[in-house]
Parts: structure tokens; C-alpha cells; sequence
């Protein structure tokens, strides 16, 4: 028997989720894909853009994120979810400023997510955006708001989807009422930077911001660091400190084993050459 198109989605959305949690973009946004082609007018089809926004993101996609932003109405955009969506996206973008204003609504009440939990979200990304901005008192009451709300409810994916291991370390230092909760989400992410997803691999010590991602994605070409600058519309400089920083946290020396590694670790898809 065939499994019911709703129940499949709903499996096919949570199941998306649970691989955000672990880290493996690749495999929740296959997810999303496949509940995006069961949602019709299923409940769950808005949030499921808001996810396959994040997924992107986290995948250095940002210009997919941005096509999904751009179909939707005005309307839609200014939801609670997209907002937060949004304020990731910015921030995958290198623009906490621009994450801070899509946020504003959203933590002012007035675009209120669908479920209480992405507020949590909301206010750890704010925290992780005022913490760019060197607007640290800011940053500091947002987190605090942010532990207030998951502790409450019990959850730490949002702080294993965003990892900020140090802002939450510096305000474990602090007058917080959460110490022993942070010492669980730290002790979480360890856990999961532990895990090898391939025998005889290593996850990267600290994890590749997006722009490292966009970068990585150019490595398997032929293309010179020059013609990657051009391609990515930054400078030359840039694309070499990306390049170094990927060698560094990859532990390799040079641009052959940084591609073998980052497939290693299902960083880069497999190669398809043939013999």
C-alpha cells in the first residue's frame, strides 16, 4: 500500500529537520525536495520554504536561497519564518546588518512565526549578528533570550543548525541563569564535530563559513584563483585567504587534497570522472 502523500511529506519534512540537527545540508535539503514535491496544500508547504532557505544557505547555495525569496509575495516574505530565514541567508551572505533588519519584526512581535520555537532561532541569530556588529550588549541580552526560550522547551537544534561555540562559552563566563544548559549544547556539539561521516576522514576542526563554501565549490575546476575571484565578483586576495583558511581547516597543503578531502567528508559531490 502506497503511503499517504501527506504523511509522506510530513515524514519527508521532519526527517529534513533531524539532518539539519546533524549537520548534513546535503541530506536535509534532499529531504526538503522531496516534501516540496508531495506539499500542495499541505500546512506544512510555508515553513518548508523557510527550510529549504536555510538548507541552501548552510550548502553556500545562496543564490538558489535567493530565487525562493524572490517568488514569493511580499506577503509571504514578511512572515515570521521567511524573516528568520532571511536573517540566516544574510548572514551566510556576510551582511549581519542586513540579518539584524529582516530579524527586527520578528523579535519587535509584529511577523510572528508560525510555532514559538523560531523565536528561538530568531533571537540566536540576532545574537550572532550583534556579535559581528561588536554590539555586545546587544548580543548578550539576544542569547540570553534565546537560552530562556530552549531551555524552557527542552531543545538545542537551533544552536546545533547556528553553531556559536565561543559566544555561548563567553557568556557561560557571565552572570547567566543557563550555565548548566550551555555546557549540554556545548558538550552536543562536540559530540557531533566528533563524528566521522567516512572511515579514515575528519570533520574540519572549525566549521567553513559560506563564503568557504562557495569557494570550495570552484576547486574541483580547472579554474585559476584569479578566474574564481572573477566568477565569485570578489578580489583575488579574498579567494586566496578563503583558499588558505579551507587548506588549514581541511588539514591539507594543497588544492588536489583539499578536493579529495572536502569528497571525503560529502562536502563535494563525488567525482564523475570515468577511466
Amino acid at each position: 500500500m502506497e503511503a499517504n502523500p501527506a504523511s509522506a511529506m510530513g515524514g519527508q519534512y521532519v526527517r529534513g529537520q533531524l539532518e539539519m540537527g546533524r549537520g548534513r545540508a546535503a541530506d536535509a535539503l534532499a529531504a526538503f525536495r522531496a516534501a516540496e514535491r508531495l506539499a500542495g496544500f499541505h500546512p506544512l508547504a510555508r515553513p518548508l520554504r523557510a527550510w529549504l532557505v536555510h538548507a541552501l544557505t548552510q550548502l553556500g547555495q545562496t543564490d538558489d536561497a535567493e530565487a525562493i525569496l524572490a517568488g514569493l509575495s511580499e506577503r509571504d516574505r514578511n512572515r515570521g519564518e521567511m524573516r528568520v530565514a532571511t536573517a540566516a541567508l544574510r548572514l551566510g551572505q556576510d551582511d549581519p546588518r542586513g540579518a539584524a533588519a529582516a530579524l527586527a519584526p520578528v523579535l519587535e512581535r509584529s511577523a510572528t512565526p508560525g510555532w514559538p520555537s523560531w523565536l528561538i532561532e530568531a533571537f540566536l541569530l540576532d545574537a550572532i549578528a550583534r556579535d559581528r556588529l561588536s554590539e555586545l550588549p546587544a548580543a548578550e541580552r539576544s542569547l540570553e533570550r534565546a537560552l530562556d526560550l530552549a531551555e524552557a522547551e527542552g531543545t538545542v537544534l537551533w544552536f546545533l543548525m547556528h553553531p556559536a561555540p565561543e559566544l555561548l562559552q563567553t557568556r557561560a563566563n557571565q552572570q547567566t541563569a543557563h550555565s548548566v544548559f550551555i555546557a549540554r549544547i556545548l558538550d552536543q556539539l562536540a559530540r557531533t564535530a566528533a563524528v566521522s561521516p567516512a572511515v579514515g576522514t575528519r570533520l574540519p576542526v572549525q566549521p567553513l563559513t559560506p563564503s568557504e563554501i562557495r569557494v570550495l565549490r570552484y576547486l574541483p575546476t580547472h579554474l585559476s584563483a584569479p578566474e574564481i575571484a572573477g566568477e565569485l565578483s570578489v578580489s583575488i586576495t579574498t579567494v586566496k585567504t578563503h583558499m588558505r583558511n579551507l587548506y588549514a581547516k581541511l588539514g591539507v597543503h594543497r588544492r588536489a587534497e583539499a578536493v579529495a578531502s572536502a569528497r571525503a567528508l560529502s562536502l563535494l559531490a563525488p567525482s564523475t570522472s570515468r577511466r
